[in-house]
């Protein structure tokens, strides 16, 4: 009866991690360059439960008893989220007529996994790395992301555009003025390793490989388009379906723990009453 309890309430508590983590990426269904969050589940180690007991067999001298077990089942005593992995599909792209926005189009690369980023800093200052290029230039001219944190060139340091008009090549170089600065660009060999740090950047996870300039292996390719942005992959359809399968599985859950609450209820009340 207590498993039962147990069961049910991972159940509820795996389902709301599930929603939590579908209703974030529905409220950032059009963050630019957002990657959509996918939750594993994983069952806990299942039981096999067994039915022992005792076979006779005649003998001459009256008969033995060998032990019989009878295999019936497995029992799985409940569920839990491992993990949540983001989606590195490439998002649509649309324009936006804004000089300082800027697409990453993933090109062909040699890691099946792999992805070109943009790099910028985070806040505490440390070189991070995104797939939004909403950019803007603030006050003192230097090209930043939304958050007001730097966008960094090949060399690693804030671009400063002297508040001047400017062009990105396909290559992503930056002209201003009589100057050309290459954006920096990192190139993951497995973007699943990546993990989330917030305001939509991402650092290598502590088993990640580390991240290397793009532009150095000649098999990667990718092209930087001023003017547009990369849409977020999140499919709003395909997500609320999801939401609502959730809901339904929680409320599942939340039933079958009521009735098991009802049982021991039962019991306490009516079958363990003293006559």
């Amino acid at each position: 009866m207590l498993r039962g309890f147990y069961t049910a309430a991972s159940g509820m508590v795996a389902n709301q991690r599930m929603q939590e983590t579908l209703s974030n990426n529905m409220s950032n269904a059009y963050t630019p360059g957002y990657k959509a969050d996918q939750g594993t589940m994983r069952a806990f180690p299942e039981l096999l439960i067994e039915q022992m007991g005792a076979k006779e067999i005649p003998t001459t001298t009256g008969g033995i008893n060998l032990p019989v077990r009878q295999e019936v089942g497995s029992l799985n005593t409940g569920v839990y989220v491992q993990e949540t992995v983001p989606s590195f599909s490439q998002g649509d792209i649309r324009e936006t007529g804004i000089t300082t926005d800027m697409a990453l189009i993933q090109g062909d690369v040699p890691d099946e996994k792999g992805m070109v980023f943009f790099n910028v800093q985070n806040e505490e200052g440390e070189l991070s790395h995104t797939r939004n290029g909403n950019f803007t230039v603030d006050n003192e001219g230097f090209l930043t992301t939304n958050q007001g944190n730097y966008v960094l060139d090949d060399a690693g340091n804030p671009i400063n555009t002297d508040g001047l008009e400017f062009d990105v090549s396909g290559e992503g170089v930056l002209t201003i003025g009589d100057q050309q600065i290459p954006l920096g660009l990192s190139y993951a060999a497995n973007a699943e390793d990546m993990v989330k740090e917030g305001n939509d950047v991402y650092q290598p996870g502590e088993e990640a490989a580390a991240l290397v300039n793009a532009r150095a292996n000649p098999e990667v390719a990718f092209d930087v388009r001023q003017s547009v942005l990369e849409g977020s992959n999140v499919d709003p359809a395909r997500t609320m379906t999801e939401m609502m399968n959730t809901y339904r599985s929680f409320e599942m859950n939340q039933r079958v723990l009521k009735a098991y609450d009802q049982n021991m209820q039962k019991a306490v009340t009516e079958i363990g009453r003293l006559r």
